[in-house]
């Protein structure tokens, strides 16, 4: 699952860069394409973090049995 949502983010993250520019080289409402520029910055941070590998010795602690 986490697969998925990484991947969405990304095409996400694509499409908002290619506006981005599209609108800011029309030069109609810049303001729109800078924060659609920042939002892309935003989803590709995003999944650069959820893409970090994490050690599996990390792992929350079993319970033990009593002795």
């Amino acid at each position: 699952m986490s697969n998925l949502i990484l991947s969405v983010l990304m095409l996400a993250g694509a499409a908002l860069l290619i506006g981005g520019i599209y609108v800011l080289r029309k030069g109609v409402n810049k303001r729109q394409g800078l924060l659609m520029l920042v939002a892309a910055a935003v989803m590709f941070g995003n999944v650069w973090i959820g893409s970090i590998p994490i050690a599996q010795n990390n792992q929350p602690v079993a319970e033990q049995s009593g002795n």
